[in-house]
């Protein structure tokens, strides 16, 4: 697209947006900052206290405008603060107070938050009315969280660099149209189908290129990364990058895009982005500890970092001339969203469920579409699609849980429950703290090792994204499970192994690297101990070997003395269980039941909201991709087409 018709829009916007405003609003600047258009004012006053007339703005040129104060009327900082920590009640109990001279903003972290922001948002009013600067209010986690420090201190840092690629990104999602009359949409399957792991899907249209998650596959060697290199997919073309969740299978690949040139956004949640961040450094890590491939280096994760743009669930955001994206809570980690793509003026509507849990658990609501107002094509996983991929009722899986570890515990044996450190490992948290606290599962130490601290820490800082009766209990009743006296952060473990019982969570939960192989290595050959699986092991990883149960394995240990590597066989005498009920992924009762409400609510009639024309099944072995598309075809009695296809197909939506 030429810069001319680029300037074209970014004319008329202008235009439109002076035309609405009145002169004593004094307006100085507008530009594009990403998905929005920021207005910059000598008297943001006056756009403050006309709310409505923002509103009004917003809808009529239909863009996200977001008012910014212009420089030269912002108060000066040492006093800007005073005022703040004046209007701010000291119950809130701030702790920092920043200041983003590029964006106008001043960052205020607190542990309570909603003090700062008043009711109905007045007191951040009054900040701004009284000082001209923006007020952002962000959370400080009860559990201190180097990786949200670090992420913070870093968008500081290179807030000018941010704002020049953010208004790089506004130019390319404002840019003129391209007129075409064979509108058309398509899909091209990178990763993730027949298979779980490296889960990437292109979505084409003629005016946008856009990528729908960007996964490795930890438990492959030949099968590691998604197929980038398939002919329709070109970097240089690609406008957006979405992210459904932070599991590596579906965010540990991003980064790589940047270390070979890609400059454009990514789109998550809030928690995500976070989240993100912790597991793409740990995958870093534990790559170069065990020699293994590193396909990015931290600057490459730190570009990453700089380029996401954060979303709420339902705010609607332009991220391409013809395509509008909408997240919606997934329940199946925290942050977790259902992307729903609405592309052209009511042309298509798709909308791709990630990893999705149709279940209310502990921590997380379920699943939402209720928010969606059209879907034509549907694409959803199927991890647990197979027939006997029917998982007990939770109480049952609770009780099966306790009983297993007062039964290793009352042997003198230690529990050691590898755990995904994002979600599974939270899950697990509240259930012993439950059952502890109701003197139902015997009182020993827990030991969390790993990276789950550091991911809880994280959950800690979002609690609004929590289950309703979890967000009650840390609001209103000031209990944090979290933070309950029986949970202690691992450090000597020589001593953890001590001969004393104990519950030991550590990652990785499929036992492909981290704190949890030396445990598993150590505690395997005595039989008063138990191993307990709780989530999806995937073929081909070591928790897949135990779990199928293998009782000699060989396993790679480092010799400190003779500074060498050596094959060690372990005999697994330890217990190995597997307790079905607390993935984060829902059942294939569950995958049905979705099906299901969205179908019955499908049809051009009034009475009926969807008209859903294709199903496409993903992330899930082929066997359970299959069968899954097979049971969801008869039910449908070919109503809407269900494909089920190989990695590297396209499929035409529109």
């Amino acid at each position: 697209m030429s810069k001319e018709r680029s300037n074209d829009v970014y004319s008329n916007i202008k235009d439109e947006i002076l035309k609405c405003l009145p002169p004593v609003a004094q307006v100085t600047v507008i530009e594009f900052e990403g998905p929005e258009v920021a207005v910059y004012s000598r008297n943001p006053s006056i756009l403050i206290e006309g709310e409505d007339l923002l509103k009004e703005i917003a809808k009529k040129i239909k863009k996200r405008i977001v008012l910014r104060s212009d420089p030269k009327v912002r108060m000066e900082k040492e006093k800007t603060e005073q005022i703040i920590r004046e209007i701010v009640p000291p119950e809130a109990e701030i702790e920092h107070i920043y200041f983003d001279d590029v964006l106008g903003e001043v960052i205020i972290e607190a542990k309570k938050p909603g003090l700062v922001i008043g009711k109905g948002g007045s007191t951040l009013k009054e900040i701004i009315l009284k000082t001209s600067w923006r007020p952002t209010v962000m959370r400080s986690p009860p559990i201190e969280s180097k990786i949200i420090k670090q992420n913070r201190a870093l968008l500081r840092a290179r807030s000018e660099e941010r704002k020049m690629i953010l208004r790089n990104i506004g130019l390319r999602i404002h840019r003129a149209v391209i007129s075409s009359k064979d509108e058309w949409v398509r899909i091209v399957c990178l990763g993730g189908f027949r298979e779980v792991g490296r889960s990437a899907i292109l979505v084409q249209t003629p005016e946008s290129n856009i990528l729908l998650d960007c996964g490795v596959n930890v438990g492959s060697s030949t099968r590691a990364f998604p197929h980038l290199d398939a002919p329709e997919f070109d970097l240089e073309n690609l406008d957006a990058v979405i992210i459904s969740h932070a599991h590596l299978d579906h965010a540990g690949f991003v980064p790589f895009l940047f270390k070979y040139g890609y400059n454009g956004p990514i789109y998550c949640t809030r928690p995500t982005r976070e989240l993100m961040m912790l597991l793409l450094r740990d995958y870093i890590e534990v790559a170069r500890k065990e020699g293994k491939l590193v396909p990015f280096t931290l600057k490459d994760v730190a570009k990453a970092l700089i380029h996401t743009i954060p979303l709420e669930y339902g705010e609607v955001t332009d991220i391409t001339p013809d395509v509008r994206l909408t997240f919606h809570n997934a329940g199946h980690i925290l942050g977790s969203a259902i992307v729903h793509l609405h592309i052209g003026e009511g042309l298509h509507n798709i909308v791709y469920t990630g990893d999705f849990k149709y279940a209310k658990t502990k921590l997380l609501e379920p699943a939402n579409w209720r928010g969606i107002p059209r879907i034509e094509t549907l694409i959803m996983e199927s991890t647990y699609g197979a027939p006997d991929d029917v998982m007990p009722p939770r109480y049952e899986a609770e009780k099966r849980l306790v009983d297993v570890i007062n039964r290793t515990i009352r042997r003198g044996g230690k529990v050691l429950i590898p755990v995904l450190a994002v979600g599974r490992a939270q899950e697990i948290m509240l259930v012993i703290e439950e059952y502890m606290r109701k003197g139902e599962l015997l009182e020993v130490p827990v030991y969390i090792d790993g990276m789950v601290w550091e991911a809880t820490a994280i959950h800690t800082a979002f609690p609004e994204y929590l289950a309703r009766d979890l967000r009650e209990k840390i609001f209103h009743q000031g209990y944090n499970p979290f933070l309950a006296d029986c949970f202690t952060q691992a450090k000597d473990r020589d001593e953890i192994l001590e001969d004393k019982p104990c519950i030991i969570l550590a990652t990785s939960g499929m036992l492909t690297g981290g704190p949890s192989v030396e445990y598993f290595r150590l505690l395997a050959p005595d039989p008063r101990n138990s191993i307990i699986f709780v989530s999806y092991q995937v073929e081909g990883t070591l928790g897949r070997r135990v779990q199928k149960g293998w009782q000699e394995i060989p396993m790679q240990v480092i010799d400190e003395t003779l500074r060498e590597t050596r094959t060690e066989i372990i005999k697994v005498n330890m217990e190995v269980h597997t307790i079905e009920g607390f993935s984060g992924h829902s059942d294939r009762q569950q995958l049905l039941k979705f099906v299901d409400e969205l179908t019955r609510n499908s049809g051009r009639n009034k009475e009926r909201r969807y008209h859903i024309e294709k199903i496409i099944i993903c992330h899930g072995e082929s066997s359970k991709c299959l069968s899954l598309g097979a049971t969801i075809e008869k039910k449908l009695r070919g109503r809407i087409d269900v494909a089920v296809p190989h990695n590297l197909e396209s499929i035409r939506l529109h």
